[in-house]
């Protein structure tokens, strides 16, 4: 050993003679407290570190909505409410489609049907004409009594007439042979009547049959016997009645009966009357009276509108 080493070792061991050592127990104590310290300081910076974050994460979210808190695991969400369906909607289920309708009108527009012009007078088209097979090219005009006497029954409603036309139609029925006789004729009439009051002349007429079951006999010695029918749907409402007789002696088969029918039918404010008054002792058929009627109808219908 070099003679500087030596008297560096002796100096230190000097200095070091010179200074009271600590006790151990002291020195653990000074280690603890560091270390506490140490521990303490960290905790606090962790906290202020995160309590920045927080602070952070509040200033981003107040910009829109509170961050919802998720609901625990065995919690059932909400309901969603975005307008589109989810994956397991039905497919059949339509989408909803936003609306884009206006306003409502205060009131929503009036579909009823203009009403037809009260009319003042007949024009000729406002008859029917016969089908085709029926024609014989027989017409007069006519001004005689339109309906039967019925046990000389009175009409009040005769005085609300506005105008009146009516004429006399020979007829063949469709399966009789060409140059026969007529197979029957009509005594057609048509009359205006004053608003309200055509309805009048209907029920006067029901009343009258039910009031005149049989009269008779007539200018031929014929007796009548009348009845009204099931009338059937024709314009507004209408009326059918039979009038039978015997046919007069050497006419017809024994027991037979010579039938005439009558039929008024109203349509607004006209009203028309087929009084079928056979040719000969001939009777009305039913069938025909009812296709002639519905002519009748329709040709005042196409007048009136």
């Amino acid at each position: 050993m070099s003679a500087e080493l030596s008297h560096l070792y002796r100096s230190l061991t000097a200095i070091a003679d010179g200074q009271e050592l600590a006790h151990p127990e002291v020195i653990r104590r000074h280690a603890d407290r560091r270390g506490r310290v140490r521990a303490t300081g960290t905790a606090l910076a962790v906290a202020l570190l995160l309590g920045g974050v927080a602070t952070g994460g509040r200033l981003v979210f107040s910009a829109d909505e509170p961050a919802p808190v998720p609901p625990p695991a065995d919690t059932p969400g909400p309901v969603p409410t975005s307008p589109a369906l989810s994956p397991s909607a039905s497919p059949s289920a339509p989408a909803s489609v936003p609306s884009t309708r206006t306003a409502e009108p205060s009131a929503a527009p009036s579909t009823a049907q203009p009403t037809r012009r009260p009319p003042t007078s007949i024009p000729d088209r406002a008859f029917f004409v016969l089908a085709p097979a029926n024609q014989l090219g027989l017409e007069t005009a006519r001004a005689t009594p339109l309906l039967p006497t019925l046990c000389a029954a009175r009409f009040p409603s005769e005085a609300a007439v506005v105008q009146r036309r009516a004429r006399n139609l020979a007829y063949k029925l469709a399966s009789t042979p060409p140059g026969s006789v007529p197979d029957g004729s009509y005594l057609h009439s048509i009359t205006i009547y004053r608003p309200g009051r055509a309805d009048d002349v209907l029920r006067e007429l029901r009343q009258a049959v039910r009031s005149c079951p049989r009269q008779g006999p007539d200018e031929t010695g014929v007796t009548w016997r009348q009845r009204l029918l099931d009338p059937g749907e024709y314009g507004d409402e209408s009326v059918l009645f039979e009038m039978r007789a015997p046919y007069p002696e050497g006419m017809g088969e024994p027991g037979d009966e010579q039938v005439r029918l009558v039929r008024a039918v109203r349509i607004d404010d006209v009203v028309t009357v087929l009084w079928e008054q056979g040719w000969e002792n001939t009777s009305a058929e039913r069938a025909q009276v009812d296709a002639d009627s519905r002519r009748a109808v329709r040709a005042i219908e196409d007048w009136l509108d």
